[in-house]
Parts: structure tokens; sequence; C-alpha cells
């Protein structure tokens, strides 16, 4: 017996041609974080959310209402099974701190961010100028050993790296305390 070979190939052929060439970018977690919110005093704000963290802890889901009689005797009581249900481990949670605003976000700063972070082991890419996904990387290890889980730079770390000026008015308080 004879197969036709043809049909199915081209058939094959078309449905690949129809398919993406690569996977869509993920929404979350890979998504560039949200640009910094300019506050009225002419700061800018950066916003952190982690999201809630949930287990399943077998528990008791009621599968048949309770019949009661209008008089409000029980007729028949409720049917509970024992499933699985979800338990909140850990709350939704948000971080704001004080972050550079955009138009401080230049090449040239970022490129300054990535040589800083590399000067301290934490970013081994080139020198790219860009907040690409290895920078953003570099900068969440870098502040999380400093208490910030966070790959959205913030002024304190970029203080701390020497590449924005701290205020005198801070410096002082710092003497004398």
């Amino acid at each position: 017996m004879h197969r036709p070979v043809l049909p199915a190939a081209a058939l094959a052929l078309a449905l690949a041609a129809c398919a993406p060439a690569e996977p869509p970018d993920p929404v979350w977690p890979g998504e560039a974080p949200p640009a910094p919110e300019r506050m009225p005093d002419g700061t800018c704000q950066a916003r952190e959310v982690t999201p809630a963290i949930y287990e399943h802890v077998m528990g008791e889901i009621q599968v048949v209402q309770a019949e009661i009689a209008e008089d409000g005797t029980v007729v028949r009581p409720p049917i509970y099974r024992r499933a699985p249900v979800p338990k909140v481990v850990k709350p939704r949670g948000e971080l704001r701190f004080e972050a550079p605003c955009p138009e401080q976000l230049t090449e040239e700063f970022l490129a300054s961010v990535q040589r800083a972070l590399a000067a301290r082991d934490d970013y081994s890419g080139p020198v790219t100028g860009r907040l690409d996904a290895p920078t953003r990387a570099a900068i969440r290890a870098y502040q999380k050993e400093r208490g910030l889980d966070s790959a959205q730079l913030s002024i304190e770390t970029a203080r701390s790296l020497g590449l924005i000026a701290t205020p005198i008015d801070e410096i002082e308080a710092l003497g004398a305390g």
C-alpha cells in the first residue's frame, strides 16, 4: 500500500510557518519594573510589589448545603469533605523607596552603575549602559546584601556606589550623631 507523504509534509511545513519564531516574553517576573513615580517634592519613589505566597493545607470544604426547616430545625446537616485548601503563608507586600528619577537614568549613568557593580564583583556582563536583565540582577544582588530585595536602583544604593552626591545636611547629621 502506498501512503502519500507529500501532503503530510506540506501540512507540517504550513503549520510550522504559523508558529511564532520565539516564545513571547513572560509578563512575570521577567518584566521590567515600572518607572519611579515623581513625588510633589520633586523626588522619585520606586515601588516594589512582592506577590503573596500560598501553600495548600488540608481543610474541610462544604459540598452540600444544610437543609433548614422554617421553624429553624436542621432537616439535613451540611456535608463536608477533606481537600487541600490554599493558605496565605506570606501576604502581598508593597515597598516604596527613594529612587533616581527616569531622566537621571541616562546611558552614561547606567554604564557607571555597571562599572561600579563590576568593581565590587556583583556584575560580570558587558558595560552596555542599558538597564537589562543582567544589570537588574546585579542591582538586586547588591541591594539584597544591604536589606533591600529589589532590582530597582535606590538612591541609597547609588550613593553607596559613589554615583549620586549625598546632600551636605545628611553628612552633617551623621557627624553630629
